[in-house]
């Protein structure tokens, strides 16, 4: 049999507000990105202009330059754990995060944290945004004398929004081009940078700044916070990441996402942070644009900064425009579209008036680390402990389902949330340490001793049965517009269908 294609509405049903086109679970036939296009894409993702400054900040704060490099990568690979773990969500079921955030908060409560995470994505989307149009009106200014980067900034937006609106294999192949651009800038600088140190006289590895502001923990979980979005909004890329069906080995079924997030990511990271920290040993600053502007002439500088403004665009797309928008969508369907979500994260991202939150970066991401980290988990022990990876799907999408709980929320998670972000808040510097624990414990012990017993959960009281799983098992959720439900369909047996690729 062929399964018809999704649909975003089912006609005046109670549901319709929770269907939309771009927020339906994605079949195991259409997940084009491959291991390498997904390897391409961190690659991209990792060129954050933050990170550029974590490294400079590490220096300036007393610690040496192996140091940073070791904390950031161990900082790094900590988060890659939770991440791979709520990266599953994406791969098993084809969900998005704010649709999946449905089982844990409720059909209605899952706009709480899902529209605050689209509105820290739009933040970032302005942030880069803004470090972009930097680098373009460098250039110009530069070939010509005209200087005006809120021009720059406007038609930058303009571009980045098309081209997330063409499609998730749009943005695959932008992180191709941008990947080998990203590395290329990374070495130039390396090397130029090293040049005037051995000109100065200048060790940069026994290089040591008189300061002691900057203690190892801190430096730590600041490094762990700048993914931390993006850790729990990962499924949102995930549905769409080529999968093996019928592979029930959690590392087998999830290699690509391991090799990307475990690998990559990491070294990436310790990387860009490494000539972060060497910018600021050998010139007093940390920000490339400024460096290569202060370091290049001519063709090198035109064609570095254009580097620079590749490396901002393919941060952007996957990191902070498509879960701005799939957010939006989710919390606006069916009325929302997925490309006029697009714009919605454009308009925000620059209503924030990022060129000023830039200079206030480093509060900005201690006081949404605690909120993110509570949400984490939150979700790894609905998923892992309480429901074992297993969801009845047809029920997100049903606002009378069991996922309704109280009125569309659960209190459950409503309060562990709440008050894990509220008590971070005292201790900013280390609020990702200390709200997730708190909002993992806080969420199973209100599950299990209040809410469970007053609203079962079919995939619990059925003690956790296959017929929840999707892709280890080979099936794939699909959505019956005919019919007005949902199906789970073999693999073999969906339809060879491409139109969701373009989200």
């Amino acid at each position: 049999m062929n399964a018809p294609a999704p649909s975003s509405r089912t006609g005046d049903t109670p549901a319709d507000n929770l269907l939309e086109e771009s927020i339906l679970p994605t079949w195991i036939t259409q997940r084009p990105i491959s291991l390498w296009g997904f390897v391409w894409i961190w690659i991209g993702l990792a060129v954050v202009i933050a990170t550029f400054q974590y490294g400079a900040n590490g220096i300036t704060g007393g610690l040496s330059l192996p140091m940073v490099m070791l904390v950031v990568f161990a900082a790094t690979l900590t988060l890659s754990v939770i991440m791979t773990l709520t990266a599953d969500i994406g791969t098993e079921h084809g969900l998005s995060f704010s649709v999946y955030l449905r089982a844990p908060f409720g059909t209605l409560g899952t706009h709480l944290p899902s529209v605050s995470r689209g509105l820290v994505a739009a933040c970032w989307f302005g942030i880069q945004t803004y470090l972009g149009a930097l680098a373009i009106n460098g250039l110009v200014e530069y070939w010509t004398g005209f200087s005006s980067w809120p021009l720059w900034y406007a038609l930058f937006l303009a571009v980045q929004i098309v081209n997330v609106a063409l499609g998730i294999k749009a943005i695959e192949r932008l992180a191709s081009i941008a990947a080998p651009c990203i590395l290329a800038i990374s070495l130039w600088m390396y090397y130029t940078l090293d040049g005037i140190a051995d000109l100065e006289g200048t060790n940069i590895w026994t290089f040591a700044s008189q300061s002691d502001d900057m203690t190892l923990v801190a430096f730590f979980i600041i490094n762990m916070v700048v993914w931390a979005p993006l850790a729990v909004d990962i499924p949102s890329i995930t549905r769409f990441v080529a999968v093996e069906p019928k592979e029930r080995r959690f590392l087998r079924r999830n290699r690509s996402i391991l090799l990307a997030q475990f690998i990559v990511l990491p070294v990436m990271q310790a990387w860009i942070s490494f000539i972060g920290a060497v910018s600021v040993i050998t010139t007093g600053l940390w920000n490339p644009i400024e460096v290569i502007q202060g370091q290049s002439t001519g063709f090198v500088l035109g064609l570095l900064l254009l580097m620079v403004v590749l490396a901002q665009w393919s941060t952007n797309t996957a990191a902070n425009v498509i879960p701005a928008a799939l957010n939006f969508v989710n919390a606006a369907a069916p009325y929302l579209s997925y490309r006029m979500a697009v714009v919605l994260a454009g308009v925000v991202g620059t209503a924030v008036m990022p060129w000023l939150l830039l200079d206030n970066l480093f509060s900005f991401l201690s006081y949404y680390g605690g909120f993110i980290a509570a949400i984490a988990g939150i979700m790894i022990a609905d998923y892992y402990v309480l429901r074992r990876r297993r969801l009845n799907v047809p029920d997100l999408f049903d606002s009378h389902g069991q996922y309704r709980y109280t009125r569309g929320f659960n209190p459950a998670a409503v309060i562990a949330w709440f008050l894990a972000s509220g008590i971070s808040l005292l201790q900013p510097d280390y609020a990702y340490v200390i709200a997730f624990p708190i909002a993992f414990v806080a969420y199973l012990v209100l599950m299990r001793t209040w809410i469970l017993p007053r609203f079962p959960q079919a995939e619990i009281t059925e003690g956790h049965p296959d017929t929840y799983l999707a892709t280890s098992v080979g099936k794939s959720w699909v959505h019956d517009a005919g019919r007005g439900g949902f199906r789970r369909v073999d693999t073999e047996d969906l339809a060879r269908d491409d139109t969701r690729t373009d989200l």
